[in-house]
């Protein structure tokens, strides 16, 4: 009962912070602490660069820490895949890639995750692209333990909403959003964006905006009303206008995002952020707004080459790490060196890997994995 009288007000929280980012750090904590742990971090990882960077965190997190992960520890990281791989909004853990036993012999767990007090992180992806993840994380300390049934669900009842907010600030990224230049922040901005009243009528539309209505492949206006060429999306733009006179109590029960598809069958994402509640009210207010209207064409999250080759010999992701990074630095020492675990470790996954891929010798893998190359991506 207390985790659904929280939401209301995260969901809130949230969605203001998409409008004004320095809010994201106090958000973060309160996230964490709903779901369960100690600290909550937005940022991206690349599995191929072994690269990354945080955009917001909330909670004991050490910057210090931070930086040895991004310059030294996520070669080491086990996750780095499992991350990249797992499906959009769904969250994941230690346990869900490895033992826990196995976990605690790994130079990550030694160096990096114990000397900060952390057990377990829930993570789940917000977006893909074809080798990296923008991530949205719960680290867990000792005394919250593993991640369990009831973490997951808490996770999976605000993440949407934080996937919705991240993508709209990212649409924003480097343009004020204050609320009184907030329709000529949203007149620069490439996705279509309109401002409507509680019936969908259109105060505002930006010239991307225009640009959909004028096509009429995925957007018309009738009269001066925002509707979805696709019958059901316009019914549920209309529902949605109409209760977000209520503020953010339709976004927990109904969701604001509705798919939309075109007449000529390109798919499109609307992600509708409600102006009346929170700090949110000022940049409706100046326009009798009563929600941001935000469409753009729906990117197609084609797999990576290893997520392929992962899928194609069902691969576990621990099994996946061990391959990459075995066709990267050579033999089993050099693998086990570099992943922290044991050489014996090492053996035990190859000899898996090779028995599901049917070859044999290091150098075969190699031709495996440049075989699955995109040279779209080279």
């Amino acid at each position: 009962m207390r985790d659904l009288e929280q939401i209301p007000a995260l969901i809130g929280e949230i969605y203001d912070a998409a409008l004004k980012p320095s809010l994201w750090s106090s958000v973060l904590v309160k996230l964490g602490n709903f779901v369960g742990g100690s600290a909550a971090s937005l940022y991206s990882k690349d599995a191929k660069s072994l690269s990354g960077a945080v955009f917001h965190y909330g909670g004991d997190i050490d910057p210090h820490y931070t930086h040895l992960y991004f310059t030294k520890y996520v070669k080491f990281d086990p996750f780095t895949s499992a991350h990249v791989m797992a499906d959009i909004e769904q969250p994941i853990c230690v346990a869900d890639v490895m033992p826990f036993d196995e976990f605690r012999k790994m130079r990550i767990y030694e160096e990096w995750v114990q000397p900060q007090g952390w057990v377990d992180c829930l993570t789940t992806p917000l977006d893909k692209t074809a080798t990296g993840a923008a991530l949205f994380s719960v680290f867990r300390r000792e005394e919250h333990g593993p991640a369990d049934d009831a973490a997951r669900a808490r996770m999976r009842q605000i993440v949407p909403h934080v996937r919705r907010a991240a993508l709209i600030g990212r649409a924003m990224e480097q343009k004020s959003a204050e609320a009184d230049t907030f329709a000529d922040t949203l007149d620069g901005l490439s996705a279509g964006m309109f401002l409507v009243d509680g019936t969908g009528r259109i105060l505002h539309a930006n010239a991307s905006g225009r640009a959909l209505l004028a096509d009429g492949a995925v957007l018309r206006a009738q009269g001066d009303r925002l509707l979805a060429t696709n019958g059901d999306a316009a019914q549920a733009l209309s529902d949605i206008f109409t209760g977000a006179g209520q503020g953010d109590a339709l976004a927990n029960t109904k969701g604001i995002a509705v798919p939309l598809t075109g007449r000529d069958g390109e798919r499109y994402v609307s992600h509708v952020l409600p102006l009346t509640a929170g700090a949110r009210r000022r940049a409706g207010a100046n326009h009798a707004a009563v929600a941001a209207v935000f469409v753009r064409k729906a990117s197609i999250e084609a797999p990576s080459p290893p997520e392929t080759i992962a899928r194609h010999y069902s691969l576990t992701p621990t099994e996946l790490r061990v391959l990459l990074v075995n066709v990267e630095v050579g033999g089993v020492a050099e693998t086990a060196d570099a992943l922290g675990i044991a050489a014996a470790t090492v053996k035990t996954h190859l000899h898996r890997v090779f028995g599901k891929t049917g070859v044999n010798r290091q150098a075969d893998l190699v031709k495996l994995v440049a075989g699955f190359a995109n040279p779209l991506l080279a």
